[in-house]
C-alpha cells in the first residue's frame, strides 16, 4: 500500500472517531451537562496522551517553555467543546457537522489580523461562497436557525482560534506538548465546575465517557498519522467525510434526515473549503524554491 493511501485511510478513520465521539456526546448530553462530558472526555483522554507521547520520543516531549501559551490555547479549547456539545444537543448531528465545517473559513479570515497574512481574491470569494452554505443550512427564520446554530458557530470560531495559536507557535513546540497541555486546562476548569453540575450516571453512561475519551484520542491519532503518510494536501480533503457519518449516526441513532438545504449548504461549504485548500497548496508551492 503506497504511503498516500496509507493517509487517506488513516484520516478516514480518525475522522469516524470524530463522528463517534460526537455522538456518544449528543447522547449523553441528553442528561449530563456539557461541562460533565468534558471532565471525564478529558479524564479518560489525558493518561492515553501520555502514553503515545511516552512511545512516541519519551516524556521530553511534553516539555514546554510556554505556559501561558498553553493555558490560553487550553481556555479556547474548553470553549470549543462546550459549544459543540451544548450545540449536539440542539440540533441533529448532520446540521451541527455542517455548521461546524464553517471553523476552516473562520481560520482563513481570521489569519489577516492575527497573523498578519494576506487572502487573495479567489480565498476570499470562496469563503464567501462557504459562508453562504452555512446560511444555507441555519436559514435565518427557518425551523434550523436560533440558538443551536449559534451556539455552533461559536464553537466553529473557537476552533479556529486553536488552529491559529497552533499554526504560530507549533513550530516551536512538541506536538504532543500542544496536546497534553491543550487537554489538562479544561480537565481542571470541569473539575472545578463539576460540583454545581454533576448528574450521577447510569451505569450504561460510564461506558459512554469511556468510550468519548478513546475516541478523541484515536482520532487525534489517526490523523497525526495521516498528516504523516500523506501531504496535506492529499489527507485533509478527506476531513469532509464527516458529513457521511454524522448523516448515518444521526439516522441510525436519532432518526434524523438532514433536508434538501443542508445537503445543499454542506456542498458549498465543503466545496469552498477544498478550493481554499487547493489554492492555498498551489501559493505554497510557488512560494517554496524562494521561501
Amino acid at each position: 500500500m503506497s504511503s498516500s493511501l496509507k493517509g487517506i485511510g488513516c484520516m478516514c478513520l480518525g475522522v469516524l472517531f470524530l463522528a463517534l465521539g460526537d455522538a456518544v456526546s449528543k447522547w449523553l448530553g441528553e442528561v449530563h451537562s456539557p461541562l460533565q462530558i468534558i471532565f471525564f472526555r478529558t479524564l479518560v483522554s489525558l493518561p492515553l496522551i501520555a502514553l503515545l507521547a511516552y512511545f512516541a520520543g519519551g516524556m521530553r516531549k511534553l516539555h514546554t517553555k510556554r505556559p501561558k501559551v498553553h493555558l490560553l490555547r487550553g481556555i479556547i479549547y474548553t470553549g470549543t467543546m462546550g459549544f459543540f456539545v451544548l450545540g449536539l444537543t440542539m440540533l441533529p448531528l448532520a446540521e451541527a457537522t455542517a455548521i461546524a465545517f464553517v471553523a476552516p473559513l473562520f481560520v482563513t479570515l481570521l489569519s489577516v489580523p492575527l497573523l498578519g497574512e494576506r487572502i487573495e481574491r479567489p480565498v476570499l470569494a470562496a469563503s464567501l461562497v462557504g459562508f453562504l452554505g452555512v446560511i444555507i443550512v441555519v436559514r435565518p427564520g427557518g425551523d434550523a436557525f436560533g440558538m443551536g446554530a449559534l451556539v455552533l458557530i461559536a464553537a466553529a470560531l473557537c476552533y479556529a482560534l486553536m488552529m491559529i495559536t497552533a499554526r504560530r507557535y507549533g513550530g516551536r513546540e512538541h506536538l504532543w506538548a500542544m496536546v497534553f497541555y491543550m487537554t489538562v486546562v479544561p480537565l481542571v476548569l470541569t473539575a472545578a465546575a463539576l460540583p454545581w453540575v454533576w448528574q450521577t450516571p447510569q451505569p450504561w453512561h460510564w461506558l459512554g465517557f469511556l468510550g468519548s475519551g478513546v475516541f478523541g484520542v484515536g482520532a487525534t491519532a489517526f490523523i497525526t498519522l495521516a498528516f504523516r503518510f500523506a501531504p496535506a494536501a492529499i489527507a485533509a480533503p478527506f476531513d469532509y467525510s464527516a458529513m457521511l457519518w454524522a448523516v448515518l449516526l444521526g439516522w441510525w441513532f436519532w432518526g434524523e434526515l438532514p433536508d434538501i438545504w443542508v445537503w445543499v449548504g454542506s456542498v458549498l461549504i465543503i466545496g469552498s473549503g477544498l478550493a481554499i485548500a487547493y489554492m492555498e497548496r498551489r501559493t505554497s508551492l510557488k512560494r517554496r524554491p524562494s521561501a
